[in-house]
């Protein structure tokens, strides 16, 4: 706010004065607060008496959830001036006000959040909308349910590191198994009445080993064989286009064979890193070189029985990993076959930013 500045003019001169210029920089969090409180005006005359202490600290309670991740996002408080944003404000505190588990207060506070990032998807926007109403009526074990669905169907390290890969994953499911795994049917039964699953029954649910030997499948190929021609036409290669000898690492499954150390999807993101002692420079890597390192890839032995055995030395790694054993015993068990629906899909996303905030967005 600029206050009123005095002004004089000479004879015949005209005057223009702004008694009051106000100067709009966007939506604070103190305003933000304030928009939160005028939304919850609306909600206080649906309760009686008896029930509106309760539902004021629980209102509360999700408002310093939401604000503390809110501010944490750059651009985000400026939603609380979109019509449709707060239309949805006033649904999650509803949602809010029914519920009697804490950690919901964190779901809704995710799932506005996606609403933030969601900007004019209006697909995703209604995804959103409709798992706001329902986070008080889906119970523990169904969540989890769908947000391990999720995770094994979305979510892959990014490292090509076997072994760094399946500490990651070991690392993830520890922080999302927060309770009992589900076990019957009733809880994907719960799951479609609520629109959130897409029950198959012609189809079979792949089996674990399948699916990440689809999805991994990287880890698990064969490589190069060091005592085959075309380990030396891979030296070859590596010395005439001045690529760091380390680019090809031993296969972590099987010893007998080498890999290339970066996964195909970052071959365009390679560099070299010159250190002097002093500084650290880095100097992409030249058409050439990438061409280089597409050629290593190409030189893989193809023998199908070879991958077999690195996808079955794969899953004894898996094995040793507590919670990875765990997930695998459960998935394996499980006799139906379900797809997400977009309202599934944002609510398990959530829920896994809520277990582990380091998890990227979901797109769009």
């Amino acid at each position: 706010m600029i206050n009123t500045q005095n002004q004089k003019a000479g004879d015949n001169s005209q005057q223009f004065q702004a008694t009051q210029m106000i100067v709009n920089v966007g939506i604070d969090e103190k305003r933000a607060r304030e928009i939160y409180q005028e939304m919850n005006l609306q909600l206080r005359k649906d309760y009686s008496d008896e029930a509106i202490d309760i539902a004021i600290s629980r209102v509360s309670e999700f408002e310093g959830k939401l604000m503390s991740k809110m501010e944490e996002v750059e651009g985000a408080l400026d939603i609380f001036a979109d019509p449709s944003f707060q239309l949805l404000l006033v649904e999650a505190q509803k949602t809010a006000a029914a519920t009697e588990r804490p950690a919901d207060y964190d779901l809704l506070s995710e799932l506005l959040i996606h609403r933030f990032k969601a900007g004019e998807n209006r697909i995703t926007r209604a995804g959103i909308n409709r798992a706001v109403e329902i986070v008080d009526e889906i119970s523990d074990d169904a969540l989890l349910g769908i947000t391990i669905y999720h995770t094994v169907t979305s979510i892959l390290p990014a490292t090509n590191d076997v072994h760094q890969g399946l500490n990651i994953l070991e690392n993830l499911f520890s922080k999302i198994f927060y309770c009992d795994l589900p076990t019957g049917n009733e809880w994907l039964d719960h799951l479609e009445i609520l629109n959130t699953i897409r029950i198959n029954n012609f189809m079979a649910l792949n089996k674990l080993e399948t699916i990440y030997s689809h999805t991994l499948s990287e880890y698990m190929d064969s490589g190069i064989s060091k005592t085959s021609a075309n380990f030396d036409e891979a030296q070859k290669i590596i010395q005439e286009n001045n690529i760091p000898s380390n680019i090809l690492v031993e296969h972590a499954l099987n010893s007998d064979f080498v890999r290339v150390a970066v996964s195909k999807k970052d071959i365009n993101t390679l560099c070299i890193i010159h250190n002097n002692g002093i500084i650290s420079q880095n100097t992409p890597f030249s058409v050439d070189q990438k061409n280089a390192v597409e050629k290593l890839y190409q030189l893989y032995d193809q023998d199908p029985e070879t991958k077999q055995k690195n996808c079955s030395t794969f899953m004894n790694e898996w094995d040793k990993r507590p919670n990875l054993k765990k997930l695998r015993d459960w998935w394996d068990n499980m006799d139906v076959n379900f797809t997400l629906t977009s309202v599934g899909s944002v609510l398990a996303h959530s829920n896994l930013q809520r277990c582990e905030s380091k998890v990227p967005n979901l797109k769009a």
